[in-house]
């Protein structure tokens, strides 16, 4: 594609040269740069791209996008914001290619990667080809990759999105994060659409204000367009959680509730829940179909309503949500038990916000006929207004807590734990930095039909301190502690 041709979308740029030269890939790494690339210099919280240019063009790129006049010989277009460039592009050089799959996007501060892999139990259920795009890993036609963000930057999600269609798939269910849609990562997708799981404080050290932090998420319902054509467009909304009033109003898409109040348009209804699952009645309209959920807590039914009804409303029937939420298990590091045989209870669970630690810990508390043990911290250069929060939700529910290490990256430990103990109102807590030491320790207090929770890491295979990524994964850790308790037995 012709240089010009490929930019011709953007409305005001100004241009170093007439040259028009043959556009055969774009790049915003300058390492990834080959001969016949676009380079797009993007200025970064860390690395500022505009200094790459140079590099950009030994290495034989085409031709640069920047903010800013560059000392280069190949034709410079200068813009005013590259990102916003740059999904322009992206979409462009792709050929559009959301245009040909049935998009969901599902937002929220918790139940993101849950709610879109009941989705694509679902879609193949139906059998429709699905791809996933999450905090996991994005996964399409029997091929899985690495997620390095939860929404990756525009330019890989069209690149995704165009290899996802021409491998056949034909719906997508992906994750969409605040900071995605603030930084306009998903500008250019084409949704058809959005589910909004709920909205509690967190990433504020991000968005720094509640209001800036739900402004962000009502992006993505403000972004179906305001044109009702052919093609499918909805708004699913957890009318239980008050946020959804103000989405409501962000969109102009048609919109369809779910919730457990007789108000929403899909009901779950009549829940009873047992240590290894949840029963409860699913309603839409004037059809119900019971159902049998292998997963606990009321949290992980709003997760099946919320895929239910984007499943729904994408046109699959009812009697095939119910055989596949029924043959669903829980996701990977979301209230995953650990058993090698012995005779208490080990959860490991992601719950990393004020919110989610207490849907768990209420769940736990529940169930639980013994005592509770949680083992739980907060992560490093992240929100610090949740820490004293999370240590009162942990201590207020478990018998004990013991707080640690999550991943501190930059920070100080100590710090991060005395941030924490801020908020505790008893004694009922042990401070011990170490999280292998801390893990241990909570195993060596259990007796039998006691229940310990595990929280913040789930599925995370590392720890990250000062930089480094260590082996770290609180399954393997709660294994290897239960055994040793095993053998002196």
């Amino acid at each position: 594609m012709k240089l010009y041709d490929l930019t011709e979308d953007l409305l005001v740029f100004q241009k170093s040269t007439s040259h028009n030269p043959t556009i055969t890939s774009v790049e915003m790494d300058s390492r990834k740069i080959q001969s016949g690339s676009l380079f797009v210099a993007l200025r970064g919280f860390t690395v500022d791209g505009h200094s790459f240019a140079e590099q950009a063009e030994q290495k034989g790129a085409s031709a640069i996008i920047a903010e800013e006049v560059l000392n280069v010989s190949i034709p410079v277009i200068v813009v005013k914001d590259s990102y916003r460039a740059l999904a322009q592009i992206a979409a462009k050089f792709y050929d559009d290619p959301t245009k040909q799959l049935n998009v969901i996007g599902v937002t929220g501060t918790n139940g993101k990667t849950t709610t879109t892999h009941l989705i694509e139990n679902i879609f193949n259920e139906a059998k429709r080809s699905l791809g996933l795009i999450g905090t996991l890993y994005t996964k399409y036609a029997n091929e899985t990759f690495e997620s390095k963000n939860t929404t990756p930057e525009s330019l890989l999600l069209q690149k995704t999105f165009r290899d996802m269609a021409d491998a056949g798939v034909t719906d997508v269910a992906m994750e969409v994060s605040s900071q995605a849609l603030a930084l306009g990562r998903v500008r250019g997708t084409d949704f058809n659409v959005a589910v909004f799981t709920n909205l509690t404080a967190d990433h504020l050290d991000y968005h720094e204000t509640i209001d800036n932090y739900k402004h962000a998420k009502s992006l993505l319902f403000s972004q179906l367009g305001n044109r009702y054509a052919d093609e499918l467009k909805a708004a699913v909304l957890n009318i239980d959680d008050p946020v959804s009033a103000e989405l409501m109003q962000a969109t102009a898409a048609p919109v369809i509730t779910y919730g457990l109040s007789d108000k929403a348009d899909v009901r779950g209804k009549n829940l009873r829940q047992t240590p290894s699952g949840t029963f409860f009645t699913l309603e839409i309209g004037d059809q119900s179909i019971d159902l049998d959920l292998k997963m606990v807590g009321r949290f992980n039914v709003y997760n099946a309503l919320a895929a239910a009804s984007a499943a729904y409303v994408s046109g699959i029937s009812l009697e095939t949500i119910k055989s596949s939420l029924e043959a669903s298990k829980p996701i990977p590091g979301r209230f995953e038990t650990v058993n090698i045989g012995q005779d208490y209870a080990v959860i490991v669970d992601y719950a990393h916000t004020a919110d989610s630690l207490d849907n768990i810990m209420q769940t736990v508390k529940d169930l639980a006929t013994k005592n509770v043990y949680v083992v739980v911290g907060c992560g490093g250069d992240r929100d610090r207004t949740k820490r004293p929060e999370m240590a009162r939700i942990a201590e207020s529910f478990a018998d004990l807590a013991i707080f640690t290490s999550d991943n501190p990256r930059s920070e100080d430990p100590e710090h991060i734990l005395r941030d924490m103990v801020a908020g505790v109102q008893t004694n009922r807590y042990e401070v011990i930095v170490n999280r292998t030491e801390a893990i241990d320790y909570a195993i060596s207090k259990a007796t039998k039909d006691d229940v310990i929770v595990i929280a913040g890491k789930g599925h995370e295979t590392y720890q990250e301190v000062n930089g480094v990524f260590h082996d770290f994964d609180d399954r393997e850790v709660a294994k290897e502690a239960i055994m040793k308790r095993l053998s002196q037995a």
